[in-house]
């Protein structure tokens, strides 16, 4: 029988940790909980060295992405459902699918199915394609022999999590699209359609308002300096891009994302939507809850975010509780706080954490709608701000240009 070395918290908030000979983690995960210890950390009792990872070179293909674990887990949930053996299933979708670093992969798991290793086992080698909870998910299938539906719960989870992404990205296109526009825009009159009054102007020969000199002036420069307005703008944007994909960079930049005007709020119910929603998975599948906040960590998109999660890690490592740490964190609004809370209490964190996903998840429909509504008269506001200024430039001196020439 396997040993399982396990890390858990007694009810008064001790640390203690052991080995324990049991069938599977769930198992070891079960004798746990009925100790009352709240297992954290569970792994085979072999040193990390000796468990062998396959690693895999991402430098010249792409790695496979959500959609092709939507794809995967879709396809095999058909397959076998119908009582297409696993092997079979494999092959075929192995045959059909576009990525090569997955269907090489799937190639290389059915060698080893068809050598007596089990399913999920032969998954845990390969930590670069398949996240915890994935694997998590297909082990309960295998000991329940419910392996359909545990295919099939993955593939709406991932579809859930796939459209909340898509939401985000909606949610953050439409600003840059009119901000790219207006910038078109403003280029364009100061190249083209300023320098006509211009010389309209000059055989004035009056006084021209401090607005007109500003914008003959910037309309100059850029006629003159095109290619310097155009390389620095481009560099500029260029210089933004490379910074937000660094670390540094990327943790500033989805931190001020959760602070901006009506994109924060979105971008807030998401994450927490998501944080849920793994967390519902993870606690359903017998993952301890160390493990969980890291594979939330990874599944969350973001970076700050990310990174208060891995802190509650800490916190818990150290015998705190999980509604302490998440209190603490600053990060989750009252009412996850009171569902973490009654979840931790009960037991139920599964069920309180699907009620919370579903509740924000309607929250961000609502809240994508709600802000492309307010986007729009924002950025007629600003470009009416423009129109006033071009209007003070421009029109104005030729309304006075009008009146001398009545008067003569």
């Amino acid at each position: 029988m396997p040993e399982y070395h396990y890390v858990g918290r007694h009810a008064d908030g001790s640390q203690t940790s052991g080995i324990l000979r049991t069938q599977n983690e769930m198992e070891a995960v079960a004798q746990l909980r009925r100790r009352n210890i709240t297992p954290l950390k569970i792994s085979p009792a072999q040193s990390v060295q000796e468990q062998r990872a396959v690693k895999l070179d991402f430098s010249r293909r792409k790695p496979p992405d959500i959609q092709d674990l939507i794809q995967l887990s879709r396809q095999m949930a058909a397959l076998v459902s119908a009582g297409v053996p696993i092997v079979k299933s494999l092959q075929g979708i192995s045959d059909i699918t576009h990525n090569v670093i997955l269907s090489e992969t799937l190639a290389t798991i059915i060698t080893q199915l068809q050598s007596g290793k089990s399913f999920s086992t032969t998954l845990r080698e390969y930590p670069n394609i398949f996240p915890v909870l994935f694997i998590n998910m297909i082990h309960i299938g295998e000991e329940t022999g419910r392996l359909a539906e545990a295919f099939l719960q993955l593939y709406r989870y991932y579809e859930v999590e796939e459209k909340t992404r898509k939401q985000i990205k909606n949610a953050l296109r439409y600003p840059k699209i009119v901000f790219s526009a207006i910038l078109s825009a403003m280029f364009a009159l100061n190249y083209f359609v300023i320098p006509v009054f211009t010389k309209m102007f000059s055989k004035m020969g009056s006084e021209l308002p401090m607005a007109t000199k500003i914008l003959i002036a910037t309309s100059n420069f850029t006629k003159q300096y095109w290619y310097i307005v155009i390389a620095g703008g481009a560099a500029m944007v260029l210089g933004f891009l490379r910074f937000i994909k660094t670390p540094k960079g990327q943790l500033w930049w989805d931190r001020q994302l959760m602070t901006l005007p009506m994109i924060g709020p979105v971008v807030r119910q998401a994450v927490l939507a998501r944080f849920a929603r793994t967390f519902a998975m993870a606690s359903s599948s017998g993952v301890p809850i160390l493990e969980t906040l890291v594979a939330i960590s990874k599944a969350v998109d973001n970076a700050y975010v990310a990174k208060v999660i891995l802190e509650m890690r800490v916190g818990i490592e150290r015998g705190e509780s999980l509604t302490h740490v998440a209190s603490t964190s600053g990060l989750f609004t009252p009412l996850v706080l009171q569902m973490i809370a009654v979840g931790e209490e009960t037991g139920s964190m599964d069920v309180m954490m699907t009620n919370v996903a579903d509740f924000y998840e309607k929250e961000v429909e609502f809240a994508v709608g709600a802000m492309s509504a307010g986007i729009e008269p924002l950025m007629m506001v600003f470009i009416g701000l423009i129109i006033m200024v071009m209007a003070m430039g421009i029109f104005v001196p030729l309304a006075s240009m009008g009146t001398a020439m009545m008067h003569k």
